[in-house]
């Protein structure tokens, strides 16, 4: 099968870089012929950006002619905004390809992507009713809120009539998706996957020696109330990752045992994994598929996560804590904390979760019924 990846990466990289790497890397190990077009529009001026939402895109015809010179029988996207829009996914279609749209977030709805705002999940925007966001002004100023509400509503019917298949990265956030007007018949859910190479033999976790958080520094991650855990129960606690609330999470772990890795490299990121207790991930948005709780899963390490999102269909409702209730995350961390064997057996559990229901093979096969279903 031939497969053409289109994905506009975003300021700060993230998950979504990662997923679009490792799909490319699966599909060719598997002998198809995969071509990638990336976008970035970080260094675009705020007119530019602005004016290719508005849009729906711009310079469709390139992707056309990419289209053509790899004569793709799929055109598989990721985030379109602003440059590629649906202008991309009506020459795929006009050119006879299959459309897979992989939504790792809720971008179509929402102006930041994450429906999160004033320390819970937000869904005031949906179907075209964007009107929310530019009264709130999410994306900061009036000017560019203005232009995310209008052009998300205006594109909205358009990527609905090119798409064939949408994609999400879990089940809860393709119900949520289809809540907020994503066509549900059309909609499939495909988690996050973790690589053969990824997994470990066994759980080391009984030897740990630290509490770990992985993840951007951003509010909706909840990283406060992992720091507040910790401390609770005297626990060490390791955090990795760079973000706008780096300051602001310093100044609250000022009390306990914190420290603070910045953002590194990957195998600096499993040797630090490799010596962890367990993985907190008390997120406060409705987080889709993250890949700190998949590595960890993936490595032996038991995860702690919040109730919300996809949360406990990657890790199951066992592993799940409520959001926001420090004393019910204290609690948690410490009982894994206190007893060494339990940690093991809850790792060797989720390292058995990762391998049965988020290996690879699992993934490339739904991923393969998606490209050539209908």
């Amino acid at each position: 099968m031939r497969v053409l990846l289109l994905h506009n990466r975003y300021r700060a990289e993230g998950g979504e870089e990662r997923s679009v790497a490792e799909i490319a890397s699966l599909l060719e190990r598997r002998g198809h012929a995969v071509g990638l077009i990336e976008r970035f529009s970080g260094g675009l001026g705020r007119v530019r950006a602005g004016r290719a939402m508005l849009h729906g895109g711009e310079d469709a015809t390139a992707v056309a002619d990419a289209i053509r010179a790899h004569r793709a029988e799929v055109v598989h996207a990721h985030n379109l905004h602003p440059l590629f829009g649906w202008r991309s996914l009506a020459v795929a279609r006009a050119a006879g390809a299959r459309t897979v749209l992989h939504l790792h977030n809720f971008r179509l709805f929402c102006a930041i992507g994450v429906a999160y705002r004033d320390g819970s999940p937000c869904f005031r925007c949906r179907e075209r009713h964007t009107l929310p966001g530019l009264r709130l002004r999410c994306r900061g100023s009036l000017a560019e809120a203005a232009v995310y509400a209008a052009s998300l509503r205006s594109q909205q019917p358009r990527l609905f009539e090119h798409v064939d298949q949408f994609v999400a990265v879990s089940e809860a956030t393709a119900v949520r998706l289809a809540e907020l007007g994503l066509p549900a018949e059309r909609v499939a859910a495909l988690p996050n996957f973790c690589a053969d190479d990824r997994l470990a033999a066994s759980s080391t976790a009984d030897a740990g020696r630290y509490a770990l958080a992985v993840g951007r520094l951003v509010e909706e991650k909840g990283f406060e109330l992992a720091i507040e855990a910790a401390e609770a129960v005297g626990v060490p606690l390791v955090i990795v990752g760079d973000g706008p609330e780096e300051s602001r999470l310093r100044r609250a772990a000022s009390r306990g045992e914190v420290r603070f890795c910045g953002r590194i490299p990957a195998a600096e990121l499993d040797r630090i994994r490799s010596d962890a207790a367990v993985l907190l991930a008390p997120s406060r948005w409705e987080e889709p598929c993250p890949y700190a709780v998949l590595d960890a899963m993936g490595a032996g390490v038991p995860v702690l996560a919040s109730e919300r999102g996809g949360l406990p269909g990657l890790v199951g409702a066992e592993a799940t804590v409520r959001a926001d209730t420090v004393e019910a995350w204290a609690s948690a961390l410490g009982e894994l904390w206190r007893d060494p064997e339990l940690r093991r057996r809850r790792g060797d559990a989720a390292l058995e979760r990762a391998r049965e229901h988020f290996g690879e093979e699992r993934f490339y096969e739904r991923l393969v019924a998606l490209y050539t279903a209908g």
